[in-house]
């Protein structure tokens, strides 16, 4: 019997982009987009036009970049954000809007201040607005896990006489448990008249644990769209997780009547490229895609698996995109090697000059550093891609003094603005020492949120991949670095946040509506 195909709608660049400091510029957004489109997601959810103009923006340049997978922008049932959603796809080859609102009672009353009757005539007119824009309509009830399912039906069916394809049922807030949500769905798909004209859709968070669970038994009440995103980012506790959502479907086939287009091999390229870009690291016990998902301590485990490797193992690690850690590269290598390598690896640079830095950058690692793992081309890439407008700080020069009993001191050269600019500073460590001095020079006034440093590959002579945090006016950005010396690593990872901050494309973060 033919398995029914499930769309797997990826919100990482809208619900996932809300996680505190989880913004990104639009060349990141582009670079993940890329990433999601090659992995063969069926919609891309590129952000919420009315947020912000970077939004409407990235939302604008994703739909002129992306040809095999939708396009989606978010849109309250309002006349204003459904016309600037439209607006923000209509470069797209296939293009969505996806509209939404509350249906609760306590959001219906305390939040949006009207009456069932009038969240009916509001969601109504929503997709007669998009409409005019595209066919490809999708509608939410936000909340819906806490609604009144005679209300759900009443408003579904309404929607789908107006035009709706695909009807979301969120777990917005992350209250379900999954016997009680599949029964939702099923209950929905038999009352709802005309249910078998439309998508049925689920969105769950994860505040109790169960994004994942609830979104599996949704599936197998008659759900054919799962909303997810890459590492399980988002809001609070996160989102379902688009990689256990697809190898939990693929691993069980014998229990799920559905399968996907998803590339698997591509897994572990967009979450490393998630992470980096956002500074959110992947957990070593995250299922798929954390470093310890394929790792056996236990003896007899590691027994098991040297005899058969399905003794202990249900998916193979090359399935999902890990590869074994070996060197791949060295100081002889040349250019055609190291782009060959990149693209084994799933990453793509847009230009011949991005190239060129990444391949002079990795000239002077492998000079520093014998032994050259398929991490540390994913940090160098990560760490060298930048575009011009992120480049109003650049490092120079850099000198740390630190010895027992005597206060660290720094010394920095900066570029800034074409301008060479040098200062000297004093603190607590030599990472605070060269923060200080850079600040000295930048003024920047930014509070710092976040410091992480994390081992690349193993050794002394591993690179360290450090994450900064600021704060300023309303924005959070995320810095990244990575050198063999964790101090020109810590330098870097600050001047890439505090380019992000001088970024006129980097958007001040709205306070709208979630799903």
């Amino acid at each position: 019997m033919s398995k029914q195909h499930l769309v797997i709608f990826d919100t990482t660049l809208r619900d996932g982009e809300q996680s505190p400091g989880a913004s990104m510029t639009r060349e990141e957004k582009i670079r993940v987009a890329r990433q999601l489109e090659k992995m063969r997601v069926d919609v891309i959810e590129a952000g919420f036009a009315a947020a912000s103009p970077g939004d409407f923006e990235s939302i604008q340049a994703i739909a002129q970049a992306i040809k095999d997978s939708t396009v989606c922008s978010l849109a309250r049932a309002s006349e204003n954000d459904i016309a600037r959603s439209g607006e923000a796809i209509r470069p797209a080859k296939s293009g969505r809007i996806h509209t939404f609102i509350a249906t609760s009672p306590i959001h219906m009353e305390k939040k949006l201040r009207m009456s069932p009757d009038q969240v009916v005539e509001q969601a109504v007119r929503a997709i007669g607005w998009a409409r005019q824009y595209t066919d490809d309509v999708e509608f939410s009830a936000e909340d819906a896990g806490r609604s009144e399912i005679d209300f759900l039906c009443r408003i579904f069916e309404a929607v789908i006489k107006a035009g709706a394809k695909t009807i979301n049922v969120p777990d917005t807030v992350g209250y379900n448990i999954p016997s009680q949500y599949a029964e939702t769905m099923r209950q929905l798909i038999e009352r709802v008249p005309n249910s078998d004209k439309v998508v049925w859709s689920v969105h769950c968070h994860n505040d109790l644990g169960l994004a994942v669970s609830n979104s599996l038994a949704a599936v197998l009440a008659g759900a054919r769209q799962v909303e997810c995103t890459i590492n399980g980012l988002g809001e609070r506790a996160g989102n379902a997780a688009l990689e256990e959502i697809v190898m939990a479907v693929r691993t069980r086939a014998d229990v799920f009547p559905v399968e996907t287009r998803i590339d698997t091999t591509q897994i572990v390229a967009a979450s490393k490229l998630v992470s980096q870009i956002t500074g959110y690291p992947v957990q070593p016990n995250k299922a798929v895609v954390g470093a310890n998902a394929f790792a056996h301590e236990s003896g007899i485990h590691q027994d098991g698996v040297l005899k058969h490797r399905e003794t202990y193992e249900i998916m193979r690690a090359q399935d999902v995109g890990w590869t074994q850690n070996k060197l791949v590269l060295g100081k002889h290598s040349g250019r055609n090697a190291f782009k060959s390598r990149l693209v084994e690896l799933g990453i793509e640079l847009d230009s011949d000059e991005a190239l060129n830095a990444a391949f002079a950058r990795f000239k002077e690692l492998a000079d520093r550093k014998h032994e050259i793992f398929d991490e540390d081309l994913h940090a160098l890439v990560s760490d060298e891609v930048v575009t011009p407008e992120q480049e109003h700080y650049k490092l120079v020069y850099s000198r740390v003094t630190s010895e027992t009993g005597e206060m660290p001191q720094a010394t920095v050269i900066l570029n800034v603005g074409g301008v060479e600019q040098k200062a000297e500073a004093s603190g607590g460590g030599p990472v605070d020492a060269t923060f200080k001095a850079i600040e000295s020079i930048a003024g920047s006034g930014a509070e710092l949120l976040l410091y992480s440093v994390n081992a690349i590959t193993t050794g002394t002579d591993a690179q360290g991949e450090v994450t900064t945090r600021l704060a300023k006016g309303g924005r959070i950005v995320n810095g990244n670095g990575a050198d063999t010396d964790i101090v020109i690593a810590s330098a870097r990872s600050y001047l890439n946040a505090l380019n992000k901050l001088e970024s006129t494309l980097d958007k001040v973060r709205a306070q709208g509506d979630d799903i």
